[in-house]
């Protein structure tokens, strides 16, 4: 069984900064600690300079796209769950997410609940998933 006890470390990059807003303060609210990027190049940034337990990532960004983003978060982290949320989606773009290694493929709008579970999900699997590393020293 997963712990509970430890806090999800979040990030979201999403170039609507209202909406990213919102969502962290939601998901603050319950627990989980978030940081925002409104852009790709803050993100990868970001990514390079703290730990994440998971990625909520847009894939419509102006300057760089969620894919291109998606790649170099998968270089920089492969273990690092990313979530793909989009409103313009494309069943390209999911194919392509998916096989990038997408945890998971969202549209917006969506359920705040759904979300929740969602995030969750990647989390409880990544944790899983380490829990399982054969005489890994770290």
């Amino acid at each position: 069984m997963v712990s509970s006890n430890k806090q999800i470390r979040l990030l979201i990059v999403d170039d609507e900064a209202g909406f990213a807003e919102v969502l962290r303060k939601r998901l603050e609210r319950r627990g989980i600690w978030v940081e925002t990027a409104y852009r790709g190049q803050d993100a990868v940034r970001i990514l390079k300079e703290k730990h994440f337990d998971v990625a909520l990532l847009d894939l419509k960004l102006g300057g760089m796209d969620g894919i291109e983003i998606l790649k170099i978060f998968k270089m920089l982290d492969p273990d690092l769950p990313v979530l793909m949320l989009t409103g313009h989606g494309s069943e390209k773009a999911a194919a392509e997410s998916i096989k990038l290694g997408v945890a998971d493929y969202l549209s917006k709008p969506i359920e705040f609940s759904l979300l929740l579970e969602k995030v969750h999900q990647a989390y409880n699997r990544k944790e899983v998933g380490h829990g399982k590393d054969k005489g890994s020293s770290g």
